[in-house]
């Protein structure tokens, strides 16, 4: 008999009193529908989501309850395009580059992966650094510092002398000579490899630049630089390890290259022509357009000395395309996700994008969702987060105000909870 009431108190310690959160939400943008929702209750226990109940609900006396009845409550937000160890794009940016240790550059990345959770932000996409990212994600996922779950690229991989080698511009005396080492590959054999180390280092997706880039010393934003068949090499390396491939690309025949060459995604996709498009359609591929990005290096290059007149030139060239060429995609119908290229400009300030999204046609419930199922679709986390569901990670953001009627309000986040915890 003592057994038994022993068995049974320790099932009860350990099942029955579990704590659960009841968030009572004024309005629910809960990913999946096309309104918004009134007077819903989520429930939460641990990490999950158990239930979304209508009206207002409470549960026990040791449970809690919060409540949001004057908010829009919605999904933790997703950023498919993010440089979470710098931020800034001036002359001290490209020194900061060259001086900086990897221990500097950690500790620094830190603030910049607060900012982006406390903007809403509950996962992110980082789209290549250093290397320090990967082990950024890990140091986040154990809980050692505060920030947004992280899907990483490592390095990004570019071809010699294209956007991402990162000895362009520099005398060949200043650097050592780069390889896939450093991500930089020339031909589908050393493409392959470049792949590989990746992987062997711990990313999660793999990204690469398919044409030239604004913020390099090179002359032209949009040529292409990889061949199809060196994409090729690149998409089915990543494929065998069940990775996706991000491409980095400005210019028509960079991003033709790569649709056909098989990527996932097209990033910025600035000088997209029609041919592009009716590809994209064709074969699934993902746009993200980070519109943010062409803005703010457009508004930084009319600063006097801000950029080298070679960079200050293509940041206007390209900011002139990117928002028509976002309203022809989206009118279309290429699949969308939110991306923002956070760290060209200042970390937690992402949701500046969605009312540049609007601006260029697109309603502000559509926008959200890029920004939720859309994006945890590209990022293959849809059993996981993007939409407030039962048995998905309790990944949960309010806002003050109404972004259906005004977009704006995505900007004033005064609620985050990432995984059943909440930090602001």
């Amino acid at each position: 008999m003592k057994r038994l009431l022993l068995l049974i108190l320790l099932f009860v310690a350990g099942h029955s009193f579990a704590q659960k959160t009841y968030i009572q939400c004024g309005k629910l943008i809960d990913g999946t529908s096309n309104a918004a929702l009134s007077q819903m209750t989520i429930v939460v226990e641990g990490k999950k989501i158990t239930d979304v109940q209508k009206g207002y609900t409470t549960g026990g006396s040791t449970d809690k309850m919060i409540d949001l009845h004057d908010k829009t409550v919605m999904p933790g937000l997703i950023d498919c395009h993010v440089h979470l160890e710098a931020q800034g794009t001036s002359k001290d940016a490209t020194i900061d580059g060259l001086t900086m240790t990897d221990a500097a550059i950690a500790y620094r990345s830190t603030i910049y992966a607060k900012a982006t959770l406390m903007a809403g932000f509950t996962t992110v996409r980082d789209c290549g650094g250093s290397g320090i990212n990967n082990a950024m994600r890990d140091a986040i996922a154990h809980g050692y510092i505060i920030g947004p779950r992280m899907i990483s690229a490592g390095r990004a991989i570019s071809a010699s002398g294209g956007h991402m080698d990162p000895s362009v511009g520099y005398r060949d005396d200043l650097m050592h000579k780069m390889g896939p080492d450093d991500g930089v590959a020339d031909g589908p054999e050393e493409c392959v490899k470049a792949v590989r180390l990746q992987i062997k280092r711990g990313s999660d997706v793999i990204k690469i630049a398919s044409t030239g880039g604004v913020l390099d010393f090179s002359s032209n934003a949009s040529g292409a630089e990889f061949s199809i068949d060196e994409i090729k090499a690149i998409v089915e390396t990543a494929k065998d390890y069940g990775m996706k491939v991000a491409c980095h690309a400005h210019g028509a025949e960079g991003i033709r290259r790569a649709i056909l060459g098989g990527v996932t995604s097209i990033e910025h996709g600035s000088f997209m022509d029609d041919e592009d498009i009716k590809l994209m359609k064709q074969y699934g591929t993902w746009y993200v357009p980070t519109l943010i990005a062409g803005r703010s290096t457009a508004d930084s290059a009319k600063i006097p000395g801000y950029f080298p007149p070679v960079i200050a030139r293509k940041a206007v060239e390209v900011a002139a395309k990117m928002q028509g060429t976002f309203t022809r995609a989206y009118k279309a119908g290429v699949k969308i996700a939110f991306g923002t290229d956070a760290g060209v400009y200042d970390h937690g300030k992402n949701a500046i994008e969605f009312q540049y999204m609007v601006e260029g046609g697109m309603p502000p419930m559509e926008a959200i969702k890029c920004a939720t199922v859309n994006a945890a679709d590209l990022l293959g986390l849809s059993d996981v987060t993007g939409s407030i569901t039962k048995g998905k990670y309790a990944d949960i953001v309010a806002v003050n105000g109404d972004p259906l009627q005004d977009i704006k309000a995505m900007r004033d986040v005064g609620f985050v909870m990432k995984e059943g915890v909440v930090y602001k």
